[in-house]
């Protein structure tokens, strides 16, 4: 069965939402969810959103787009905002814990955790995305947009934080994460380079030289009901 879940760019518009000088939450939001969702992507997962680009979203057309359809995940990206002095990384689930929730906040975290932010923990709140939406929701913070270092980590280990995140979202779909290459870089945006100029096709079951091999592999997986896709890269 397809898996299907629906990303939250959180605040957009005349929303910006925590701000730092010329820097805005909302950017923030919207290019680190759909850096995730392309890696997400390239493993068959369908990602929905509920705003696409610098929209004014409120609280309860957030909730009613999530309704429409019935999604394994619904994911709120933020950054949070202070006094200039807090700082870390956290995750929230709805008060009424779900442990499908709870879990895929935990790993969420963690990967946050693991490119530098401090570990500010998995909390519980009554949040309006969390308690509208009838999926199991997390809403995650990475980082304060008002504190210096916070924004160092964000940027300077930007890829690594959209491929750890978007692994942890995996292992909680039963997907399991496909690097692109032998020697991938951690650039989600296809940007890897290898020494080796031989061309592979690859799908997510088998890498292939001979792109004939690889298209019908394609159809008989497309057969039995999978999502599947050829990825060339240099191996």
């Amino acid at each position: 069965m397809e898996k299907i879940i629906i990303f939250d760019y959180g605040h957009g518009g005349t929303d910006s939402g925590a701000t730092l000088g010329n820097r805005y939450e909302k950017n923030d939001n919207l290019k680190l969810g759909k850096d995730v969702k392309k890696v997400l992507e390239q493993h068959g997962i369908q990602v929905d959103e509920t705003r696409t680009g610098d929209e004014t979203i409120s609280l309860n057309q957030r909730a009613v787009i999530e309704n429409k359809k019935n999604y394994d995940f619904f994911i709120s990206f933020h950054r949070n905002a202070f006094n200039g002095k807090a700082y870390g990384a956290e995750t929230f689930t709805y008060i009424l814990k779900k442990p499908k929730a709870v879990q895929l906040a935990t790993d969420i975290n963690n990967a946050m955790v693991k490119v530098g932010f401090h570990n500010r923990g998995v909390k519980t709140e009554n949040f309006a995305v969390l308690r509208l939406t009838k999926a199991d929701a997390v809403l995650l913070e990475a980082g304060f947009i008002d504190n210096v270092n916070d924004n160092k980590i964000f940027d300077d280990n930007y890829n690594k934080l959209v491929l750890e995140i978007a692994k942890a979202i995996l292992k909680n779909l039963d997907v399991e994460y496909v690097p692109r290459g032998t020697n991938e870089t951690t650039d989600p945006r296809g940007t890897n380079e290898t020494t080796d100029k031989e061309t592979f096709y690859r799908v997510v079951t088998g890498s292939f030289k001979n792109k004939r091999n690889a298209e019908e592999r394609v159809k008989q997986l497309k057969a039995k009901g999978f999502n599947s896709f050829i990825d060339v890269y240099k191996g």
